[in-house]
Parts: structure tokens; sequence; C-alpha cells
């Protein structure tokens, strides 16, 4: 059976190179990736090449949890596409260039544990902080 594909999409108000840097830098997806503000990236690492690794790990600021996020990109075209496999499932970001700014598109397999409803909202939710982050360091 073929998973379920959930897509979230967001228009950050910077220049393509801006969204792209932060998308992949360490230091900048730990100032932005998290759902809500209960939750930050304590470490992050890029190896930014098709076969190159990613881990994000995501905690609660409580300490109360937390959870490693983590895969390989398996198609890296930049400032425009990056697709990656972590587990059985894939996820593909693409950045366009349109009036205003930068969309950011992110499609992914959604997985079996939380409702398709609260994985679109916490991808939402994590992608709106990103725009709201990249505009603000423009």
């Amino acid at each position: 059976m073929k998973p379920t594909k959930i897509t979230v999409e967001a228009l950050a108000a910077a220049p393509i190179e801006a969204v792209w840097n932060a998308w992949t830098t360490p230091a900048d997806i730990k100032q932005w990736n998290a759902a809500s503000d209960d939750w930050h990236t304590t470490a992050a690492t890029v190896d930014l090449r098709v076969g190159g690794a990613f881990s994000f790990r995501m905690e609660a600021k409580d300490g109360s949890m937390g959870f490693d996020f983590a895969g390989t990109y398996t198609h890296i075209l930049p400032h425009q596409r990056i697709e990656t496999a972590f587990g059985a499932r894939t996820a593909v970001v693409e950045f366009e260039l349109r009036e205003g700014g930068t969309a950011i598109r992110q499609s992914f397999d959604a997985e079996t544990s939380h409702s398709i409803e609260q994985q679109r909202h916490g991808w939402q939710a994590i992608l709106d902080r990103f725009a709201r982050y990249v505009e603000a360091r423009k």
C-alpha cells in the first residue's frame, strides 16, 4: 500500500538564495525547526550531497521528551529541490521564485502513529516558522 502524501506550503518574502541557505545550514535549522514555542532543535547536522546524511534532534524545552529526525539526501538540485529518505518514508522540498518572495513546498509520506491532520498541522507550523525566520533575517 502506497503511503499517503501530505503537502504543506509557505511563501517567504526573501530571495531564494537566503531561503536555500537557511534551509540547509545547521546553525539556522536550530533557530527555526520547531512546531511550537515549547519545542526546539538542540542539534542539527547536514551533509548536503546525494547520499549524505542529515539529523535534527528535536526536544521539548521542559525536557519531557525528544526525538531524532534523520535520513539521507537522495536528490539535490541547488536552489530548486531537495529529496530525502528517512526510514521507509520520503520527502521532497521545492523552492520556487514567485512574486513577493520564494515559495517553499514540502511533500512527505504520512506516518501511521498520528492523524493526517496532526501531521499536516505540525509540518505547516514548522514551515511557517521557517518563513518568519528567513523574513526577519533579510
